[in-house]
């Protein structure tokens, strides 16, 4: 079964699934919210129960350069990880940004054909698009982080009502004291990155040159990262972590081999939304506090019709709740 639905249905299909003892692949991300997290990891031990084989698409894991990478890193190559760097910076993509819904078209699959706009079936832009550069570098940390603090903010929205941020700098808190720093924007004209590195006490890997693929990973003897100073690069071409992610897979369904990749990915759709809570809310934010929330952006999708009632409802004027930090503190928006 393949769930490739906006991420508020996860849960739903995939009780489905694994009552009818189907293996699955899922795309990212999982969750946006506490509850759905806690649901969506009780769900993954269910299916572990039934030996049903799932799959996650933060295909980066499944990269061979990316793996060695982590080895190397694990095994001290560049020292201990003092801090890590992310980019995201490009265009709007996707469906971010979305204007006042049309007549002839249901509110509800108004937002489900907008999804990356709204925060209930998506988690917004940050979830989508940064998730697997929070994935990717704390998997090169073995760890989770514990705390995030963020900034954001909205420019020149001009039509464009949908729930997003246009920029985004966090500044997540691993347990031992080292930090990522994450910048995403989303804006026209502006300078463009997707990138992700790591800094050591004895130097620095890059984990993503370009994008996803091919990563072009590499070690080096400093902070610099210049071609003197380089210890080890991952042999050209590489494979396609889209097909190596299937391949690992449907592996593990051939051969009967234990894969869960569901807990991961609900930490990954997690730390994504602890450092979009902290941005919209305007204050620090723990992992034990998102985890734990009971603030659930769409309760009754399990119900969801067609024609109704979408889980967020606009304004009169046609748009739609928005956060604002500082002023609704306690969640990320007030509908």
């Amino acid at each position: 079964m393949i769930l490739t639905t906006p991420l508020a249905f996860r849960w739903v299909h995939f009780s489905y699934a694994i009552e009818k003892g189907l293996n699955v692949f899922m795309e990212k991300p999982l969750t946006a919210d506490g509850p759905t997290s806690r649901r969506m990891i009780e769900l993954a031990k269910k299916a572990s129960d039934k030996n049903l084989k799932v799959g996650v698409g933060l295909m980066v894991r499944h990269c061979h350069g990316r793996q060695e990478l982590h080895k190397r890193i694990s095994d001290g190559e560049i020292g201990d990880i003092q801090f890590m760097r992310a980019y995201r910076m490009h265009g709007p993509v996707g469906s971010a940004f979305t204007e006042r819904k049309p007549d002839n078209i249901s509110e509800t699959m108004w937002q489900i054909q907008k999804f990356h706009s709204f925060l209930w079936a998506s988690g917004g832009l940050f979830n989508d698009f940064y998730i697997h550069q929070v994935d990717e570098l704390s998997w090169m940390k073995n760890a989770w982080p514990v705390k995030a603090h963020a900034l954001g903010g909205r420019h020149y929205r001009k039509k464009f009502v949908d729930q997003n941020f246009d920029t985004y700098s966090v500044e997540y808190t691993y347990d031992d004291g080292a930090k990522l720093f994450l910048d995403g924007r989303t804006m026209l004209r502006c300078y463009n990155n997707m990138s992700s590195t790591v800094h050591g006490t004895r130097g620095s890997a890059i984990v993503s040159s370009h994008g996803h693929t091919p990563g072009k990973v590499r070690t080096f003897k400093g902070q610099k990262q210049v071609k003197e100073d380089l210890i080890w690069a991952y042999p050209q071409p590489e494979k396609n972590p889209y097909q190596l992610e299937w391949n690992d897979l449907v592996d593990a369904i051939i051969h009967d081999k234990p894969y869960n990749e569901v807990e991961r990915g609900v930490m990954a759709s997690l730390t994504s939304s602890l450092g979009r809570m902290s941005a919209h809310t305007g204050r620090e934010v723990a992992m034990d506090e998102i985890m734990n929330s009971d603030h659930e952006f769409a309760p009754d999708v399990a119900n969801l019709a067609p024609d109704g009632p979408a889980p967020l409802q606009p304004h009169d004027d046609g748009s739609y709740p928005v956060p604002a930090p500082g002023i609704t503190t306690k969640r990320e928006y007030i509908s």
